[in-house]
């Protein structure tokens, strides 16, 4: 690594952790450390709500999806102007009269503490596994870029994301979310410019090459349920967005820190939409990636052209072809796309903890002072088990990746349950219980007939993007059914007893 990449590379980590963490002063509550307070600008807010939606593994997966493969993967992106519709006009209200850091407290209006519980445990074991996938395969790509200690990277990068938002609380991670955000829009933009007018015979040739190659194809238009066709990757990208911009936490702390819910619904919209053309730059790189290198301008390793490496594509581009000072900041750029998702998951994983365990269920009224200490310790404690995930995942990947699955399966049940509660007048729990049965049920199923034989009687072939879609039809139709059945039956009882 060239002395002045690297001096870029450690002047943003030590520059974004000294500015994180200036924000301590500003954390006198624990309301200002779960949503901040009301002088943060609405720009930060919209910036930070994309910021958390792009993880390191879009900034590398998408180019190395792209250059093997087509467009594909932009097809997700087309699908989240429909599923911000509905989360804008239904959720961010819905959240901002419920008024609680928490989105849960929300279902345990609706259904009771059972629901509250399910879905935060759901929540947060989903947040572990997911700062630790980002901190591995963050430190993975750095390894490639500089060339340090896997082990290394995980623990640097790991600590600098807990230091500054422990220290920093919400207002650090929105602010350094922004700024982590237009780093790696300007990156990618970067990236794309030095390709363009570095091609032998000009930009037109990337083009050309391209085109010649189907890389700019959205996929298949078929109608086969197995394979990641438009339709297949359009409707699984709806609802993931909806789940993503609709319930998580991460995003929810966002719509309550807004000043109004006007505010609010305008963050939420542009900082989602905003992904759209982001997303669209990616892909775009991968495409021009396999043009340049299919050019002559400069030739790829052997090793890079294995099935499974693609995700090292843009990596090896950011270190052996862009000039020195480019390469530090491509590098900042990569980890900006991952301390914005980890700095995120660990504020609000600490804010649930608080809101829907620590308070919820503590026997002695909660002091400010000690709901703030709360908030640090489980933040703490957050951080270093999400590193050690992170590090296990070196030596014991396998295992991990079925704790992920896992996650996965019973993750799967919160959307459908949030959408019974929000669209339907059902005031029983019993329906909703039943419900969320079901769905995870049929993603048991879903998910263990890819591991069958293909003459099992019970089995179904579907490709995996459609699982969560029909989980969340499932518990959707199978809770709002069980509830009108039971209203009936006791209309019907009460009928017959006068």
């Amino acid at each position: 690594m060239r002395t002045i990449d690297l001096v870029v590379f450690l002047a943003y980590l030590i520059g974004i952790t000294l500015f994180g963490s200036s924000f301590f002063k500003k954390n006198k509550s624990s309301s200002e450390f779960t949503l901040g307070t009301s002088k943060i600008p609405s720009w930060v807010i919209t910036m930070s709500i994309f910021a958390t939606f792009v993880s390191s593994i879009s900034f590398l997966a998408l180019p190395g999806n792209a250059y093997i493969t087509n467009w594909n993967p932009f097809v997700f992106s087309i699908s989240i102007p429909i599923a911000l519709w509905i989360a804008v006009k239904y959720f961010v209200p819905l959240y901002r009269k419920v008024n609680s850091p928490s989105a849960y407290t929300f279902l345990e209006q609706r259904f009771g503490p059972w629901a509250r519980i399910y879905v935060s445990v759901c929540y947060l074991l989903t947040q572990l596994m997911r700062v630790g996938t980002i901190l591995y395969l963050l430190a993975l790509a750095l390894n490639a870029i500089i060339g340090w200690d896997i082990a290394t990277i995980i623990v640097i990068t790991g600590v600098t994301v807990a230091v500054y938002s422990l220290l920093g609380g919400f207002q650090a991670v929105v602010w350094t979310d922004a700024i982590q955000g237009i780093i790696l829009i300007a990156g990618a933009l970067i990236s794309v410019a030095y390709i363009l007018f570095n091609m032998p015979e000009g930009p037109g040739q990337l083009f050309s090459i391209a085109v010649a190659n189907d890389k700019f194809s959205l996929g298949s238009f078929g109608t086969s349920l197995t394979e990641p066709t438009f339709w297949v990757v359009l409707v699984y990208g709806f609802f993931i967005n909806l789940q993503n911009y609709g319930i998580d936490q991460n995003y929810v702390q966002r719509y309550m820190a807004s000043k109004t819910e006007s505010a609010a619904k305008k963050s939420a919209f542009w900082g989602g939409v905003l992904y759209v053309p982001v997303s669209l730059i990616f892909v775009f790189i991968g495409s021009a990636l396999f043009s340049y290198y299919h050019s002559g301008a400069a030739s790829l390793p052997v090793e890079l052209q294995q099935p499974g490496m693609s995700d090292r594509i843009f990596p090896y581009f950011i270190v052996n072809q862009l000039p020195p000072g480019l390469t530090g900041l491509l590098i900042a750029s990569v980890i900006a796309a991952g301390m914005s998702t980890v700095s995120t998951s660990f504020n609000s994983s600490a804010t649930v903890f608080l809101t829907d365990y620590y308070k919820r269920y503590s026997k002695e009224p909660v002091s400010d002072k000690k709901a703030l200490r709360v908030l640090y310790i489980s933040s703490t404690i957050i951080s270093i088990i999400g590193i050690l995930v992170a590090i296990a995942m070196i030596n014991v990947k396998s295992a991990l990746d079925a704790w992920w699955k896992l996650a996965s399966i019973f993750s799967g049940g919160m959307l459908g349950l949030f959408l019974l509660a929000a669209f339907t007048k059902i005031t029983k729990s019993t329906g909703a219980l039943i419900g969320t049965i079901t769905g995870v049920l049929v993603i048991f199923w879903l998910s263990l007939s890819s591991l069958l034989a293909g003459d099992y009687k019970w089995s179904v072939h579907l490709h995996s993007f459609l699982t969560i879609v029909f989980a969340t039809v499932a518990i959707f139709l199978v809770g709002f059914l069980v509830s009108m059945l039971g209203n009936r039956k006791r209309d019907h009882l009460s009928i017959s007893e006068s």
